[in-house]
Formats: structure tokens, sequence, C-alpha cells
């Protein structure tokens, strides 16, 4: 009498779909042993795909049949050659080591002798068959999956900062996610200035509380699902391109853009430690006042406590104390403060000031707006060399490709203006007045607060000699206020009508017109 493994393998669709289960097979190979007189030796379950033999089950039976040499059974049964195998080359090798080792495998429900050449033909034929319907139903997948993306709709886990959920009717699409996606969008806005680098991003954003780990930080800040935009990739002769999502976007497509020229190194400012102690909130923004290397801190330990000092990373031998150069930099922030009156009186010249000089912004849309005549022009040019055959189609869509792309982030700076209209009356005030007191801020501030504060305050290092700190460039604005409340002191001081003694670009109207912008 034979000895046979009853083989069930089942899987989650086919058993919605065409209702297989285990019980079932079972039943009809236990009946088929009883009638021809085979003794069942053990019932193998799995519950794995039949793409590849790497199913647990199946692998362990193997280790036991090379261990015994297949003495112990003839036969492996299962109902069809599907259960078997979906994938004809893997079969054909599997059935050699089963027929080396002496075991012969069968479907019962579709019989065949392999010792007869002309079967082996049929055997092929039920091999493929599965294979052949698992690549179909995986093409069909992959095409409604493709058509779903080019309708806008996300086709995947929703991506950091976004959460998957189900409208009333039934339809999935992805939403924001707090606190998340504010966290995210804070980091898109921070790297978008091109001062600080992705690894101090993502690791702020971390204790900010962002669940995401770096590679998926990395993928994410050059995904164009945050502006609202979905991917289409390539596929055989279709190029890929962006179509409009269904969800909303996170952020504007101007800063996404920003985003990427930073990253791309197009817009890149040499980088600022993001994180610092307490005690040294402005290493980082000191050059060293002898060979001009940026000055880094550190903290010694005294007999009952620590002293920072901030000094050069070179030996050149220059060091400060900390305290000395904080009180020293809380100083100079105290030449911007102003008196209350003061504050107004500033406020209205610079408002007046600055309406005058906005006129630049209309400039600069209409030089958006004549770039996007000049690539329309260059890309209807193109056409019209491809079409008299002076130039070759593929060179035409590598043009219209380029310029596409161009157009794209002409078409944002103009939609960005349009939906942020400057308010001079409204932001100007804000600004005096927080100018006005930024000695008193900075004071009260946590340190990134702080560091905030140095880096727009003073765009670019700043020197130490000892007593004060000195740079070439310091924050436009704040310089404009200061200049013009020193201008107004004087002018009450000496009780004169000499408007001379005001720079010519910070002249209030009436004025000759200034010549350099804020």
């Amino acid at each position: 009498m034979k000895t046979a493994d009853l083989y069930i393998r089942v899987s989650t669709d086919e058993q919605a779909d065409k209702g297989y289960s285990q019980r079932s097979q079972e039943e009809v190979l236990r009946r088929y042993c009883e009638i021809n007189k085979i003794n069942v030796r053990k019932v193998i379950y799995e519950d794995h795909s039949a793409k590849t033999f790497q199913r647990p089950q199946w692998q362990a039976l193997l280790v036991k049949l090379k261990k015994t040499k297949g003495r112990h059974i003839d036969l492996i049964l299962f109902t069809k050659w599907d259960r078997f195998s979906r994938n004809a080359g893997d079969a054909y090798q599997m059935m050699n080591i089963l027929n080396a080792l002496g075991v012969e495998p069968q479907a019962i429900e579709q019989p065949l002798d392999l010792s007869i050449p002309e079967n082996k033909m049929m055997l092929a034929i039920y091999l493929a068959a599965p294979e052949v319907e698992n690549d179909r139903r995986a093409l069909n997948v992959f095409h409604g999956m493709r058509r779903a993306r080019k309708e806008g709709r996300w086709m995947a886990s929703a991506p950091v900062g976004y959460v998957n959920k189900t409208a009333e009717n039934g339809r999935k699409y992805i939403g924001l996610k707090s606190p998340q996606s504010d966290i995210l969008k804070w980091c898109f806005e921070k790297l978008a200035t091109g001062e600080f680098s992705t690894e101090q991003i993502w690791k702020v954003a971390r204790q900010r509380g962002l669940t995401c780990g770096k590679n998926n930080f990395l993928i994410a800040i050059r995904n164009p699902v945050y502006y609202g935009m979905i991917t289409i990739p390539k596929y055989k002769n279709e190029d890929s391109y962006l179509v409009k999502g269904q969800h909303e976007p996170l952020i504007t497509e101007k800063l996404f853009n920003d985003v990427q020229d930073a990253l791309d190194g197009r817009k890149r400012k040499p980088g600022i430690k993001i994180m610092s102690p307490e005690e040294l909130p402005l290493r980082g923004f000191l050059l060293c006042s002898r060979c001009s290397r940026l000055l880094t801190g550190s903290a010694s330990k005294g007999r009952n406590q620590y002293y920072y000092y901030y000094h050069c990373s070179s030996q050149c031998g220059c060091r400060y104390k900390a305290d000395n150069v904080n009180v020293a930099f809380v100083k100079g922030l105290k030449k911007f403060a102003l008196a209350p009156e003061m504050t107004k009186l500033v406020t209205k010249v610079l408002v007046d000031i600055m309406e005058q000089e906005t006129n630049g912004v209309k400039d600069d849309r209409k030089n958006v707006l004549r770039e996007i005549d000049e690539q329309n022009d260059r890309l209807r040019k193109a056409r019209e060399l491809m079409l008299t055959g002076k130039i070759d189609p593929e060179d035409y869509g590598l043009i219209k490709k380029e310029t596409q792309v161009i157009l794209n982030k002409l078409e944002a700076k103009i939609t960005e203006q349009g939906e942020n209209p400057l308010r001079i009356d409204i932001l100007l005030p804000k600004a005096v007045e927080t100018i006005a007191s930024i000695h008193d801020l900075y004071q009260v501030a946590d340190n990134e607060t702080k560091r905030a504060i140095a880096g727009s305050m003073y765009p670019e290092k700043m020197h130490f000699d000892g007593e004060q700190h000195r740079t070439a460039r310091t924050n436009e604005v704040a310089e404009a206020i200061y200049m013009i409340s020193s201008w107004l002191r004087d002018k009450k001081r000496r009780a004169s009508t000499d408007k001379s003694a005001l720079p010519t670009w910070v002249r209030p109207p009436g004025l000759e017109p200034g010549t350099k912008r804020l």
C-alpha cells in the first residue's frame, strides 16, 4: 500500500473569490485515498502564496524528505496543480527534486501519468494557466491603480503628515494629521531658507514630535504630494508627469520649489547649527577676530561649576567668556529700542517710504509675466521647427519638458503674489513694534528663539572685538528703523528743518526719491 502526505494550500483572495477552503480540499483528498487504498501519513496546511516555493510548511516538509530521502512516503497529493505551484519554471525544478527523492507529486482532479511524454504538454498547460491568471490579475491591479492616480487619488499608505480616511460615501482619501502636518510644514519653511541642513531640521522635528525616520524624511521633502500633486510614474512610452490631487495640500508650490532649490544647492547658505547649549546661544554666528574662522563654544569645569567660553577652532588662541559676549550682544540690540511716541513716528515715515518702494513688486510681477511670454514663445518656435522638419520630435519633446518646468515655477510665483498681496500698512507697524523691543524679547526668549532673532537681525556672521559685535550687514528693516529714529532724534535735538542729514535711501515722502531699496 502506498503512503501519501496531503498538501492543502489556500490564499485569502482565492478563498473569497472561488470558495476554496481547507476542509473541502481535505475531504476530497481523503476520499480519493480511501478509494485508491492509499495510506495518509500526515496533512500539511499552508496559507501562503504559490508564486514561489518559499513557503514555511512546504520548506519544513522538504527538509524532512531530504533527511529521510523520501523513504516514508510515495506521494504528495493535492487537488489541482495550482495548489502545488503558480510558476511553471519553479514547478519543474521542484518536481525534479521530489523525483530524485523518490516522491511523486500528483493532482487528483488533474491526474497525469508523467511517464507518458504527451502528458508533459498537459502539465505545462496546467502549470502555465495559474501563472497567466496571476500575471493578468497583477496587470489589472496595476492599470487600475495607475488610472486612480491619474484621477488625483493617493494609492498607498498615507505619507508623513497625512492619515488615510474614508468618506461617508465610502470614498477613500488622505487628510492632514495634526500635529505631524504642522511640524512637517515647519520643516519645509526652515529648509526653504537654505540656512540649515536636513540633518539639523530632522533632529529638531523629532524632538518636536515628528514620528518619521531619517530616510522617510528625506523622501517626504522631495514628494510633490505635499503641494497637492500626484506623481504618475513613467510606463512604456508614457513619460512621468504630475496631476492635481484630490487631497488638501500642506504647502504652496512656491515653498516646495524653494525647498528643492535649497536642497539642490541653488540657494544654500553657509550652515548654522540649529542647536546649541543655553549658555552659548551665539555659537555658529561669530567669527574669530584674529583669523576670521568660525568660533565654536564649550564649557570648562571649575572647582564648583562650569564656565562657558566662545573660542576659535584653530590655534590662534582667541577666547572670550560667554557671559561677556552674550551681554555685549544684548547691549547691541538696545540701539533699536524706541519710546512709544517715537515708534509711531518712525512707523509713519517708514510706511510712506515703503509704499513708494513697493512699486517694485509690480515691476517684479511684470518681469515674471514677460518671462512666461518668452518661454511660451520659445515653445511655439520649437513647435514650428518640428513641423517644418528642422528639428526632431525627440528634440522638441526635450525642449517642451524643460520649458514646462520653468513655466511651472514662474506660474507658482504669480500665484503666490496673487494669494499674498503685500499689506504694508499692517505688516510694518508690527515689524517696527517688534524690533523696537527686540532686546527685551531676546532676553526672555528660549534658546531656539534667541538663535532665530540673531540670524534674522544679523544675516551675516559677526566679529567680536572684546567689547562689541561688528557685522557687515544688519537686517535692512531694522537698519532703516535705526537710521530714521536717529535722524528724527537729531532733528528734534537741533530744532532744525535741515533734512539733508537723512540718508537718501530713507528720506520721507516730499524729499528726493531714494535709490536704495529696503
